[in-house]
């Protein structure tokens, strides 16, 4: 158990990096209008979405 925490937060701290810089792709799109600002992550949404589907699918070709 305490290997499966030590991993996890390993890969949450890398998310968390490559989160600041994947952040600003072409195909995010941000709306600001006097003081408020909306942030619709679109290209970052689908690359994350297909980089967790092949990851998955590994795992799954070797259960």
């Amino acid at each position: 158990m305490n290997r499966l925490l030590i991993i996890a937060g390993i890969v949450l701290i890398i998310i968390g990096l490559v989160g600041t810089y994947i952040g600003k792709l072409p195909g995010d799109m941000v709306w600001k209008k006097g003081n408020t600002t909306v942030y619709f992550p679109i290209m970052t949404s689908i690359i994350i979405s297909v980089v967790l589907s092949l990851i998955f699918m590994i795992i799954g070709r070797f259960k």
